[in-house]
């Protein structure tokens, strides 16, 4: 089983927006030095809980600080931009780390249709043109003429087929068809819905996958969330502020991440806790051996041999203690 890493660079309360970019870019090479896979990174705008704005920013400070992992997009909003300058964008991230660029792109706005407009004021019918989009973005990424033009900068005559691994992000049918019918990786955001649809969008995209040159058979991951500590109740304790952020986002109330002792102090209602017992049922909590165990489960239910893992904690050494422990529960 393969272990990846997904950081959303969350704003946790008493810290700066700008501390949560530094701590995903620190946090990267952690995951490196215990084996992670990938290290992807988010896009969300408007949002004053996740302040990752920009992945090609950060995917590129990344790159200058780690040596082997693979470094992605989980993913690029592409109707926010032109298909062309990604490419060039992701190329060029490519030459800066050969080989190890994951691209993933995916069609939902990210944020608010407000924020959607302030990004591109002409992009209300562009989620009805993102399938061109995709196709376009893949010739460009081949470092092939389209349109008359090309993605610049290519690689040498004898790398010339080299480009970032592009991946289909979805949390439903669509992007899994999408995926399919073209021939691309792809992750399903199980995160999003405690794993609502993910049999069906996986089945979807494994019985209507057509083989392409680069990818013959499917490639298929998820994203979970998950947070190990060195007790049940440790994670559990910790697991307090992703769960009072659910509640409070439900609501209509978005903020930074709280610390867990200061929601421990003040308990959840009985309505509350009603509203959160069918998350924790789900949750991936626990210690390494306690989440190890759901996670292989999942695997083996769903016919993965790679999880990609998402975790939120106010404090960022419970966060990378947690993947540590992952790492080394994987790895026995």
């Amino acid at each position: 089983m393969k272990l990846s890493v997904l950081d959303q660079s969350v704003f946790v309360e008493g810290r700066g927006e700008d501390e949560a970019l530094r701590d995903t870019v620190a946090l990267a090479g952690h995951c490196e030095s215990s084996g992670y896979a990938r290290f992807w990174v988010s896009e969300h705008h408007g949002l004053p809980t996740i302040v990752g704005t920009a992945p090609e920013v950060l995917m590129a400070a990344i790159a200058a600080r780690t040596s082997r992992i693979r470094i992605g997009s989980a993913g690029v909003m592409l109707p926010h931009y032109s298909a062309f300058k990604v490419a060039e964008v992701f190329r060029a991230l490519d030459a800066l780390a050969p080989g190890r660029i994951d691209l993933g792109v995916g069609r939902a706005p990210g944020g608010d249709l407000r924020t959607a407009r302030a990004l591109n004021p002409h992009a209300s019918g562009m989620a009805e043109d993102f399938p061109q989009q995709v196709v376009d973005l893949m010739t460009w990424l081949d470092g092939q003429p389209h349109q008359g033009v090309i993605a610049h900068p290519r690689a040498p005559v004898p790398e010339l087929a080299r480009r970032p691994d592009l991946w289909m992000l979805g949390s439903s049918d669509y992007g899994a068809q999408l995926a399919a019918h073209l021939g691309l990786p792809y992750a399903f955001a199980y995160f999003f819905m405690d794993g609502q649809g993910v049999e069906q969008a996986l089945h979807l995209y494994r019985s209507l996958y057509r083989p392409s040159a680069r990818y013959p058979r499917p490639v298929a991951t998820i994203c979970v969330w998950a947070l190990a500590a060195d007790s049940d109740a440790d994670a559990r304790h910790h697991a307090l502020s992703r769960e009072r952020w659910r509640l409070d986002r439900n609501r209509g109330r978005l903020g930074a991440l709280r610390h867990p002792d200061a929601i421990a102090r003040e308990g959840f209602t009985a309505d509350e806790d009603a509203a959160l017992a069918p998350m924790r049922a789900r949750a991936f909590v626990g210690s390494p051996q306690t989440v190890g165990q759901r996670l292989r489960t999942l695997a083996a239910e769903l016919q993965l041999d790679e999880l990609v893992i998402n975790t939120w904690a106010a404090d960022p050494q419970v966060r990378r203690h947690s993947y540590a422990l992952l790492a080394r529960e994987f790895a026995a």
